[in-house]
């Protein structure tokens, strides 16, 4: 039986791996930093809160890290956690700097002074293209990061590439394009999107507030974006890899989506509200997922509109059960 520690365990991508482990016959333990109030509540709507393991560390904290890893002794360690909310970035540049980048240091480090063969996946983002260099987005494209969370975000992913040059560790980055789920906080605009139109089909709420609706991304599932990580950790040799669907849709895109699956038009209820516009906007995110499809042989299995679906009727599902 394998070990895999996760960090980031309580939240979207840590609840979809961890299930995807324990089917697969892994004992998975969770690192808890115990920052969050409720932080088992997507553990447990996926029923598996009870199947895992957990433990007290921090990513901020090299000793516990090291105290963690020789306990636990993994095979496998998924490095998930971050201050993942872009916005916040701008408010809290030092906290994302030291969580999502000194963070991966942290935990390389520990690996690398405990036991190096240990394999280790590192949670790259495509916010670290941010000012777009090319019109797709590939392993090979100039970083250009627009927020402290994208630059955060780089400093983990040159770091992983660095270890694995410079002590031969298995060390990969996964650089996923925006993948969303029923598991998605509420800060999200997928899931702010989803939620709002569920309260307003069931009449709890008026009109959607939203900025940039013209903003284009590359919405992939996360339940599929999981698979991937585990697929680089089994390959014969570390690399890095664009995980993404290679589909472009804008917010307005996700907006209509959603609305006419409750059967209401979008444009009575959107109203655009400039507090929700980011100081550096990153207009176009569109991934090349070429190199793990051939590689890795992965491919995304939920289309965007299915993505957006599911994700109304789970919100529906939440409202109708509060009742």
């Amino acid at each position: 039986m394998k070990t895999a520690l996760i960090t980031g365990i309580t939240g979207q991508d840590g609840a979809y791996l961890a299930k995807l482990l324990l089917e697969k016959g892994y004992r998975v333990v969770g690192l808890l930093a115990h920052r969050s109030t409720n932080p088992f509540w997507r553990l447990s709507y996926l029923n598996i809160d009870t199947q895992i393991e957990f433990t007290d560390g921090d990513l901020t904290d090299l000793s516990s890290l090291i105290r963690v890893i020789e306990k636990i002794e993994p095979d496998e360690v998924y490095n998930l956690a971050a201050q993942s909310f872009v916005g916040a970035s701008w408010q809290q540049p030092i906290l994302t700097s030291q969580v999502t980048g000194m963070g991966v240091l942290h935990m390389l480090e520990a690996i690398r002074a405990t036991d190096s063969q240990i394999k280790f996946y590192q949670a790259s983002s495509s916010e670290m293209f941010g000012l777009v260099q090319q019109a797709v987005q590939s392993e090979e494209t100039p970083f250009y990061p627009r927020s402290p969370y994208g630059v955060a975000k780089l400093f983990g992913h040159w770091m992983t590439k660095n270890y694995r040059e410079s002590y031969n560790m298995f060390t990969c980055s996964g650089i996923l394009f925006n993948h969303e789920s029923p598991l998605r906080g509420l800060e999200f605009v997928t899931r702010k999107v989803t939620n709002a139109v569920a309260r307003i089909a069931v009449g709890e709420q008026k009109e959607l507030r939203l900025g940039n609706i013209d903003a284009k991304r590359d919405w992939g599932y996360a339940g599929d974006y999981v698979e991937a990580m585990w697929l680089m950790l089994q390959q014969p040799n570390p690399d890095d890899y664009v995980i993404a669907t290679g589909r472009t849709s804008t917010v307005r895109d996700m907006c209509q989506i959603a609305f006419n699956h409750v059967g209401l038009n979008y444009e009575d209820y959107i109203v655009i509200d400039p507090q929700f516009y980011r100081p550096a906007e990153v207009d176009i995110l569109l991934g090349n997922p070429a190199k793990a499809r051939k590689q890795l042989h992965w491919e995304p299995k939920t289309s965007f509109e299915e993505l957006i679906q599911l994700m109304v009727e789970a919100d529906l599902k939440r409202i109708k059960e509060k009742e």
